[in-house]
């Protein structure tokens, strides 16, 4: 919600009309200052190598988001998000902030709203770990849950008009408040921590969609810089994405994902599908199948979007193995499993899920010995 407007003059002369005094432009600027200075004391993200012995000659990275201060690719969002709010006149001294998230970006806004002094409402499904929820409420941030997933966006604008807020909107804003030219965004900094690397322009940058934004400025990014690169965008069950991307309709609706952090069941604003070279669909058991193999190789717990991610790489590492092609996978880690211990990394709740996992971390210990997939699942 933008600030009201103060009218100037005595009654019965011209008036001009002031959006913003100089208290109100000062607290934006100390509130950039802060998140800009934040930005600077983190130094960025790593780039990990994810060992593959049986594959020589083909190079895998995870981009390490989960070493972010709030602990996800998140993150990267939420400043920007915040930012663009600013810059744009959207908040001022006392606003409340309000966002619908499945999680980690309210985890991440909420961390921040906190360091520029403005109260956060995360509005997420009921269903949210709870983990993600006592990390919001760690950072300052209160929980308003709801049943239907699909009624978060509704709802959240209903909290924002009802407080005089402002809903932040990560589904419409996330493609438009990165810079998708350079800045240091994510896809930049991936192709300056591979210049030394031996195939530093990859084949592939696979990273699975929550609001799209982040494969927008990918892809985008390939394409402004020249990069033969490709982008593939691993889709979970009951996501709308793969389905709009494929039969070319954005109108589309379903279910959801049960793939926390990823996955819609519409196509948000921010999903662009023509920056997209590839999607493929990854069935929720090798999501989280994936996920747990993946921790035991790294020796560190990783979340279901890492999973999501994985298996389509696996499976794209597998096609240029059997092509003869050499070459490097990019990849995210988008936040760490600890925040899924009573959910994805729990057998009981696993079962409850109807996922069986035993067929898909077969898969991925197969390829790991041997570098080869299943045709069938291809």
């Amino acid at each position: 919600m933008s600030a009201p407007a103060r009218v100037v003059g005595p009654p019965g002369e011209a008036r001009s009309v002031d959006r913003f005094d100089g208290e109100d432009r000062a607290w934006v600027a100390r509130s950039v200052r802060l998140i800009e200075a934040d930005s600077q004391r983190s130094a960025d993200t790593h780039l990990l190598r994810f060992p593959l012995p049986a594959v020589p000659g083909i190079d895998l990275y995870l981009k390490d988001e989960s070493t972010h201060p709030t602990g996800s690719l998140k993150h990267r969002l939420a400043r920007s998000l915040f930012l663009y709010a600013l810059c744009n006149g959207w908040l001022t001294p006392g606003t409340t902030v309000v966002e619908s998230s499945s999680g980690s970006t309210a985890v991440s806004e909420a961390y921040f709203a906190r360091l520029i002094g403005l109260p956060f409402v995360a509005v997420m499904p009921a269903r949210t770990s709870p983990e993600k929820i006592a990390l919001i409420q760690s950072q300052g941030g209160q929980c308003h849950l709801v049943e239907d997933p699909a009624a978060i966006y509704d709802r959240s604008r209903q909290l924002a008009a009802e407080c005089g807020g402002h809903y932040m909107d990560q589904f419409t804003h996330a493609e438009r408040a990165t810079d998708w030219r350079g800045n240091n965004n994510i896809a930049e900094s991936i192709f300056a921590q591979l210049r030394l690397e031996p195939h530093p322009v990859p084949e592939w940058v696979v990273i699975a969609a929550g609001t799209g934004g982040t494969s927008a400025t990918i892809g985008r990014y390939l394409r402004y810089r020249g990069h033969q690169t490709r982008l593939c965008v691993p889709d979970p069950e009951g996501s709308v994405f793969l389905d709009a991307y494929r039969e070319g309709d954005p109108s589309v609706v379903g279910a959801g994902s049960r793939i926390e952090g990823i996955g819609r069941p519409r196509v948000e604003p921010s999903f662009v599908g023509q920056a997209i070279d590839r999607m493929m669909r990854v069935p929720d058991a090798a999501s989280v199948g994936t996920m747990r193999e993946a921790g035991a190789v790294l020796g560190r717990r990783v979340g279901p979007s890492t999973g999501t991610n994985l298996w389509a790489c696996f499976e794209l590492i597998a096609q240029m193995r059997d092509q003869g092609v050499r070459g490097s996978v990019v990849t995210l880690l988008c936040d760490g499993g600890e925040r899924y211990a009573g959910t994805y990394y729990d057998d009981d709740w696993v079962a409850a899920q109807g996922w069986d996992l035993a067929g898909p971390r077969r898969t991925v210990r197969d390829f790991l010995a041997t570098g080869a997939w299943p045709r069938d699942r291809r």
